[in-house]
């Protein structure tokens, strides 16, 4: 199982949050791995991430509250140890990324 969407494919750290624990995405987590969640929540919605943190790849306090909300409104549960969503891009999470990409993909593609 692979990332399909443009933006995420090819990603390695991407790629290996979708299958292994621990990569998942913390905050506080730096890089071009960052920058792409935060396109993503960006392309799906999420307005309210600071400048700063996206130019920098920095998952701070406005990329956590803007990931928080994603998982919230779309109930992104793990229901085996949590009872409510998290900041963090797990696998679960990065699916759903992913998946909502694609659709976007798509419907801009005429597909």
């Amino acid at each position: 199982m692979a990332l399909r969407s443009r933006l995420f494919r090819g990603n390695k750290a991407l790629e290996a949050c979708l299958v292994q624990d621990n990569a998942h995405v913390p905050p506080d987590t730096t890089g071009e791995h960052v920058q792409l969640i935060q396109r993503a929540l960006v392309y799906l919605g999420e307005k309210a991430i600071a400048g700063i943190e996206y130019r920098t790849g920095t998952y701070g306090r406005t990329t956590a509250a803007a990931l928080l909300r994603f998982k919230q409104l779309r109930g992104i549960i793990n229901y085996n140890y949590q009872t409510h969503a998290d900041n963090i891009v797990g696998k679960m999470t990065i699916r759903r990324l992913d998946d909502e990409l694609v659709s976007i993909q798509d419907r801009l593609l005429g597909v």
